[in-house]
């Protein structure tokens, strides 16, 4: 089995809802977003995925979020999105293209992350 991991990041404001607390109210991360693809089999190249694909796809989905009021937008209407829904929503978005996906982790301080993977 191989495992891959690359790294990325992106800044964006949120709140959470029905929450009693400071982060109750709009406040801002700098996420650092990190995604693991594994698979069995190698391709000609012997590569599981070229990095540049995978950063690439990461990216597309990360301008989705950047710089943004991350309440705001239509995928997160009426939800919290807290550090664990942020994953999920990348993981899916990335599993549509990259079907190898293992694990999207975001991290919203140097010491607190989420992450989402499929059992």
């Amino acid at each position: 089995m191989y495992e891959l991991k690359i790294e990325s990041s992106f800044s964006a404001a949120h709140h959470l809802l029905h929450y009693e607390g400071e982060c109750e109210n709009q406040h801002g991360h700098n996420w650092k977003v990190e995604v693991y693809v594994k698979g069995k089999e190698l391709n000609q190249s012997n590569l599981l995925i070229d990095f540049k694909i995978l950063k690439r796809e990461l990216n597309e989905v990360l301008k989705l979020l950047d710089h943004k009021d991350i309440n705001t937008l239509e995928e997160f209407k009426d939800i919290s999105p807290s550090s664990e829904v942020i994953s999920k929503f990348i993981y899916n978005k990335l599993k549509e293209i990259i079907p190898d996906i293992s694990r999207v982790s975001v991290w919203e301080t140097e010491k607190a992350c989420a992450s989402y993977f499929e059992e």
